[in-house]
């Protein structure tokens, strides 16, 4: 006897029925989920003097840069960020204006609530 009713499998596109109540299909498992452990977040005076040195060397916005456009930056952001595994430290940072940070941020969000709801991660 059935576990629930057949239903499609849940992966896009996929309109095969799925009778053991998983959602999924043979040839569409869900991925295994793994955790990545967040990179401590620097703080302090630590912090403040790394901003500045980041503002001394690259005083514009990285994005606006690659762009063609000229804006001051105000932001020191994470090039990956600290909660998929990118380093606190100067190989992993650059300058963005708040609009390209804010920008950048909503993505960052976005893809992480999906990588939520999708029960694992795309590390």
């Amino acid at each position: 006897m059935p576990v629930s009713a057949p239903r499609p499998c849940s992966h896009p596109t996929c309109s095969v029925l799925v009778r053991d109540g998983s959602g999924r299909c043979p040839a569409h498992p869900r991925a295994a989920w793994t955790k990545v452990t967040p990179t401590k977040r620097i703080t302090g005076r630590r912090l403040q003097a790394m901003r500045a040195a980041l503002f001394q060397r690259s005083p514009l916005c990285a994005e606006c840069k690659r762009q063609g456009r000229v804006t001051a930056a105000t932001q020191r952001d994470h090039i990956i960020p600290l909660a998929e595994g990118g380093a606190d430290d100067e190989t992993n940072e650059q300058a963005l204006c708040d609009l390209c940070h804010d920008a950048k941020s909503a993505t960052e969000s976005k893809r992480g609530r999906w990588q939520k709801g999708q029960g694992g991660s795309k590390v």
